[in-house]
């Protein structure tokens, strides 16, 4: 069942005297339970259809619906979680992950044992009642992660949440993730400059081109692919040939815009 759809979706800046264009023209729907990862180099106008999402911004022209109502009149929650944890220093581990639930007034019994389920899930069980200070980056990303579950959102938004750790802690964490992804079968929308992350993580892969800020190239992720945890999969054989067909079509579109960026300085 088609949980989002973004229909014709464009956003424009405006000046009083120019306009910047961020999207142009971007249609895709999600099924509910489903990944969607939007790749594609800086510029291309990836946080922007988040922040669109999320309602933060609203789109210049074209619909966003979820479960068939506009954004603005939907009761689903949306969960948006940032490259930056953003958790705060002055509350402990706890505090931080029910902040949620005790700003919307539903600090229930079974909430926090929720909670205390997940962090031991999350192997975080022993640093509960410490402060962000004490975590290294992963473990508050983890929190960031449970933080973001708790509030049980209909739809979860990922901005680059694994872009500032190491390669290690971003596949354990990957793995992680996925598993409580899958667990809550929650529609998730991520987005990452990494070829890989995205194979790892998605079901379906949105190539955005940086230069028209519109959808390049749709690819769907092999059903061999999906049942592995990320770690597993990047040791997979369709791993790899998938892995350069995005790498070839992300070449040609970085020399597109390179040609575009030369005739435009002529």
């Amino acid at each position: 069942m088609t949980f989002l759809t973004l229909d014709r979706v464009s956003h424009y800046y405006f000046s009083k005297k120019n306009y910047t264009k961020t999207l142009d023209n971007i249609s895709f729907s999600v099924k509910e339970g489903e990944i969607v990862t939007l790749l594609g180099p800086d510029g291309c106008g990836k946080s922007t259809i988040l922040s669109i999402i999320a309602g933060i911004i609203k789109q210049t022209t074209g619909d966003v619906l979820i479960q068939q109502q506009p954004i603005n009149k939907s009761e689903s929650s949306i969960g948006y979680m940032l490259k930056q944890d953003s958790l705060f220093p002055w509350k402990t581990i706890i505090d931080n992950v029910l902040i949620g639930p005790k700003i919307g007034k539903n600090q229930t019994e079974a909430i926090i044992g929720e909670a205390s389920h997940l962090l031991k899930e999350a192997g975080l069980i022993n640093v509960t009642h410490l402060y962000p200070i004490s975590l290294s980056n992963g473990m508050r990303q983890r929190v960031a992660l449970i933080r973001t579950l708790i509030t049980d959102p209909k739809i979860i938004l990922l901005d680059e949440p694994f872009s500032i750790l190491d390669y290690q802690t971003k596949v354990k964490l990957e793995d992680l993730m996925l598993r409580f992804l899958k667990m809550y079968n929650k529609t998730t929308i991520l987005v990452t400059h990494d070829i890989g992350e995205a194979i790892a993580m998605s079901d379906r892969i949105i190539l955005m081109d940086a230069n028209t800020r519109s959808i390049e190239k749709t690819f769907e992720v092999p059903l061999e692919l999906r049942d592995e945890a990320p770690f597993s999969v990047r040791k997979h054989p369709k791993y790899q040939l998938l892995f350069e067909k995005i790498w070839e079509e992300l070449e040609v579109n970085m020399s597109k815009a390179k040609i575009v960026g030369q005739l435009n300085e002529a």
